[in-house]
This record gives structure tokens, sequence and C-alpha cells, in this order.
């Protein structure tokens, strides 16, 4: 779930074990306000970068950790770059990953701002299909928007940050 579980309109019936995937999305209060719903929860925490605090509960015996250091088989690793705004290197990364059969994820924070810097891309990109993805869609429609792309009718998907919330596609 997402941050909608800490409502107090949501109700657990029998809360055994807490589950917190991207443990850095969740503050410490939100995690307590979690585990004061039911007392002696069991909760596992999973992150790629862990928090300082649970690193300091680990090293203090507070806290268990385990490491996984052999990523699974078929991970690629993720590429990053950060560059200033330049119209031609977008266009040139764009092609890249499309010409070796791959996919984009364009992420941009401005929810507003989507659809225009969508056409601005589709000008510079004529060929290609884009989508557009972000937290204020329809589920349905998101959720059908997701499915699409990792169905590859889409070439690229201009979101918002929402995609960091587990979207696994190999392809992108």
């Amino acid at each position: 779930g997402t941050h909608a579980l800490l409502s107090e309109e949501v109700q657990f019936k029998d809360l055994g074990l807490l589950i917190i995937d991207e443990e850095q999305k969740f503050g410490v209060a939100a995690k307590e306000k979690l585990r004061k719903r039911k007392v002696n929860v069991d909760t596992l925490t999973l992150t790629a970068t862990p928090i300082p605090r649970t690193m300091q509960f680990s090293l203090l015996n507070a806290r268990d950790m385990s490491v996984m250091r052999t990523p699974p088989s078929n991970r690629q690793p993720v590429h990053t770059e950060r560059i200033t705004f330049d119209e031609m290197a977008i266009r040139d990364a764009i092609f890249y990953e499309v010409h070796r059969g791959g996919q984009v994820f364009f992420v941009h924070n401005r929810v507003a701002s989507l659809p225009e810097l969508t056409e601005m891309m589709k000008e510079l990109c004529p060929t290609v299909e884009f989508a557009i993805a972000h937290g204020q869609l329809e589920p349905k429609q998101l959720e059908q928007t997701l499915l699409d792309f990792i169905d590859r009718k889409y070439d690229v998907l201009v979101s918002t940050n929402i995609i960091e919330m587990g979207l696994d596609i190999p392809n992108a």
C-alpha cells in the first residue's frame, strides 16, 4: 500500500507482519504509527540504501540486518546521468534506447508540465510512442498505462517519480 495505510480509516483485521519496501520513502513517524496499531508486529524493511537510523540499530544489535550481496541474475544496472536540459541530448538518448530495442523512463517532478514536456519530446522524436503516468491519474488508467508500457505499446514513459515505487521493467 501507499501512505494511505496510515489513515485512521484503514483498519487491519489481524496485522502480524509489516513489510516496508523502499524504507527511505517512509519516515520514522509513519513506521511507528503502523507499529502502534498492533503491539509486537513483526517488521521487515527492504531498501537499497539503508537510512542511518536503521544502520545504527543494526550496529547496536537492536535490530537484525541481512545484506543481499548478489543481485538477481537478470538484473540490469541502472545508468543515471545528470546533465543540463538539452533537447538534442534528450533526443539522442531516446533514439539510442529505442533503436537498441529498449524503452525509456523519463522522470519529471511536475505533474502540471508533463503534457507540455511530452509534446516537446514528440516533436523531437516523431517516430517514438509516448505515454504519461503520474499519481493523479485514476488508478485504472494508471494501471492500464503501465501495463501497456510493459507490453511495449509505448517506447517512452514520461512520469513523475511514481515509477520508483517498485516498478521493474528490464527493457527500460
